[in-house]
């Protein structure tokens, strides 16, 4: 009896690499694959490509599986960063990972995968599958520490039905325990952070090579100008360092936080204190839904919801609009709720799905329906 062909998605870390030595344990027949999704500055000093595919072949090497790697640039290009870069120019602050995720590693990777006779793939995500009635639940990892079902919440039921995710049940600090053990060349590497086209290089600086600046009057509420803005695109909801005006005083001597833009008028607002109303939200309204579990919450429904990657699960009741959107509205409130990020929904462990923020307010959930309802 043949082997079940499982096309892996490697990284050259040390969670995926783990996982495909825990996949070649269990019996399958391992394929590892290494995505190549960007190339612009390829050769500058915060590209780790080049590093990444010698560890991806180390690995494969010690292992005892077959590798190959795939440029999937182009599709990038089109499916993910040119959303990353409409989303800024509007004003938001979008996350492209969670795109990423539905477009690039559980799209076009599984298509990949597929032609190449694989009947799932698996991926180094701390997340779980379970079938259920019928249907397949996205659910939590059980080291909370790492869950990534946030960045998950965009697949749909037949992407999830062909995904595994072995780490999903394993601790990190197992994950580095069973590197060392294996003696995995790249074991103690330090995990990547930031967003897999920018990395290391600083943020500002990358934006704008992509978006012209475009200064602008920086205000508190009641209108005193305080400072000048480069361009609304590169400051986001509850930023705190990177505005300007340290020096500012009025007499309070509080931190300054970034609460709202203005686009009309090309104004960025700001506000002193970290409890300012400006940055707290109890309500919030979502569209561009999309629901893992195959279904919406009903009307009223009781859910957890995260506005950000790690953050707790916040209480809330689910309102839907007949558009598809949807209302959130918190039992207590929310700090510096930002548009362009996902609202992503729980009920325990297991995820529902979610949608993109377009605004948040301190309102009722009746105010926030009506909202959602006139637009």
């Amino acid at each position: 009896m043949s082997k079940r062909k499982v096309v892996m998605g490697m990284s050259g870390g040390v969670d995926s690499s783990v996982t495909a030595w825990l996949l070649k344990e269990q019996g399958y027949d391992v394929v590892g694959l290494f995505m190549k999704n960007w190339e612009d500055d390829d050769d500058g000093e915060y590209c780790s490509t080049r590093q990444d595919w010698i560890d991806v072949v180390s690995v494969a090497d010690l292992i005892g599986i077959d590798v190959e790697a795939v440029n999937f640039a182009a599709e990038y290009k089109d499916r993910v960063f040119a959303e990353f870069l409409r989303e800024y120019s509007a004003g938001r602050t979008p996350n492209p990972d969670v795109l990423c995720n539905a477009e690039i590693k559980f799209k076009a990777f599984l298509d990949h995968a597929m032609s190449l006779g694989a009947q799932t793939i698996a991926t180094g995500h701390y997340a779980r599958v379970r079938e259920h009635e019928g249907l397949f639940q996205l659910m939590k990892a059980t080291d909370s520490t790492k869950d990534q079902s946030y960045f998950l919440h965009r697949l749909n039921q037949a992407q999830l039905s062909k995904t595994l995710f072995p780490l999903g049940e394993i601790p990190k600090t197992k994950v580095r325990e069973i590197a060392a053990q294996i003696g995995l060349p790249n074991a103690k590497k330090k995990d990547s952070t930031g967003i897999c086209f920018i990395g290391e290089r600083p943020f500002r600086e990358f934006l704008n090579c992509y978006l012209p600046t475009k200064p602008g009057p920086m205000k508190t509420p009641d209108g005193k100008t305080v400072g000048e803005h480069i361009g609304l695109a590169f400051y986001t909801f509850g930023q705190r360092k990177g505005i300007g005006i340290g020096g500012v005083k009025d007499g309070s001597g509080e931190l300054w936080f970034v609460a709202a833009k203005d686009m009309a008028t090309n104004t960025l607002y700001v506000v002193q204190g970290h409890d300012h109303p400006w940055l707290l939200s109890h309500t919030l309204v979502a569209g561009n839904t999309s629901w893992v579990a195959g279904f919406a919450p009903d009307k009223g429904a009781a859910c957890g919801a995260k506005t950000r990657y790690r953050q707790q699960d916040a209480a809330c009741r689910f309102a839907r609009a007949d558009d598809g959107r949807f209302a959130l509205n918190f039992d207590e409130a929310q700090w510096a709720v930002t548009p362009g990020q996902s609202a992503v929904l729980y009920q325990g462990d297991v995820c529902l799905g979610g949608g993109i923020i377009e605004q948040a307010a301190a309102q009722s959930l009746d105010a926030s329906a009506a909202l959602v309802a006139a637009r």
